[in-house]
């Protein structure tokens, strides 16, 4: 089922995961470990990301470098594929702009297609640390709302060739929201604005980073319907579980701890842990009391702490 149908016909509020794929040579077990963890909470769908290559410079025995190009992560089709039909949940596939072709975005489609998965989440990703070399019979998707269009396309059937007795592609399109405005927007009334372009060029839902204080949500929400953008809005969270992460989590995905929760980690770092589920417990109370949807929450590989919280909400 598609993720705008199970959002447009909830009763009661839903519970969403994100998981990341295991590291290259690692096997899908290290997944289905997880989603078996993952089952008493009846998530209403599964996110699993996608990674782009990278490049490595490795040594070389006489001293010199020689770059290496792979995907430290692969296998997010794959994963979406046993999710879907070995679990009976229903899977979201992230789709990337940046390291990848409109060809092979439209391949990728295509084989989730074939696996049953009705449902990706298309992003621009992050710029690659190399120069990938595109053909003069390949194009490119540089921004998100581009690659909505693509699919968008796919539904009436058109594909970037003519395909002898091919069908309509119908996927459901959710695309990233950032409550605290993207790193690259220099405002975030202009991330507003091209998150309106995202959902005009086809959009179903939005799902957004993480945040750790309700209060960008909320403002997000309301400067959005402002904007005339009445897509559902799902609200990403995640649990803060080491004493690391209170400096690591906002370099990377550029967002604020509240100063209440940071000091009170910093105050009892033995205890971090239990500090960070009552954090989200306390968010997801606070949002499911205003109305949210969905809970999404970012698993990356570890589902003990939020089996913890789902269960403390009764959900």
């Amino acid at each position: 089922m598609k993720v705008i149908e199970k959002l447009n016909n909830a009763k009661n509020p839903l519970i969403s995961i994100e998981i990341v794929p295991p590291p290259r040579g690692r096997t899908v077990k290290d997944l289905t470990d997880i989603v078996e963890k993952l089952l008493p909470l009846n998530p209403a769908w599964i996110d699993v990301t996608a990674h782009a290559s990278h490049a490595d410079l490795i040594e070389q025995e006489d001293g010199s470098f020689q770059r290496r190009i792979s995907r430290k992560r692969p296998g997010t089709i794959g994963i979406c594929g046993v999710i879907q039909n070995r679990f009976k949940i229903d899977t979201v596939a992230h789709i990337l702009c940046l390291g990848f072709t409109k060809e092979e975005t439209e391949d990728a489609l295509i084989e989730l297609n074939y696996l049953g998965v009705e449902n990706i989440l298309a992003l621009r990703g992050d710029y690659p640390n190399f120069e990938k070399r595109v053909s003069k019979d390949r194009s490119v998707n540089h921004q998100a709302y581009e690659l909505v269009q693509q699919v968008k396309d796919l539904k009436t059937g058109k594909f970037l060739q003519e395909l002898e007795g091919s069908l309509p592609l119908d996927f459901c399109v959710g695309v990233a929201g950032y409550p605290e405005k993207h790193q690259e927007s220099p405002n975030l009334m202009t991330d507003i604005n091209y998150m309106k372009h995202k959902v005009e060029s086809g959009a179903d839902y939005i799902v957004t980073q993480m945040f750790f204080d309700n209060k960008h949500f909320y403002n997000y929400k309301a400067e959005c319907l402002k904007n005339n953008i009445t897509a559902p809005i799902v609200p990403g969270l995640k649990i803060i579980r080491n004493l690391s992460q209170i400096s690591r989590v906002p370099k990377t995905f550029h967002v604020d701890l509240p100063e209440s929760l940071s000091e009170e980690i910093l105050k009892n770092p033995k205890h971090v842990q239990e500090i960070g589920i009552q954090h989200c417990i306390n968010q997801c109370r606070d949002l499911l009391e205003n109305k949210a949807p969905v809970l999404h929450f970012y698993v990356m590989n570890d589902a003990s702490q939020v089996v913890k919280v789902i269960k403390a909400l009764g959900l």
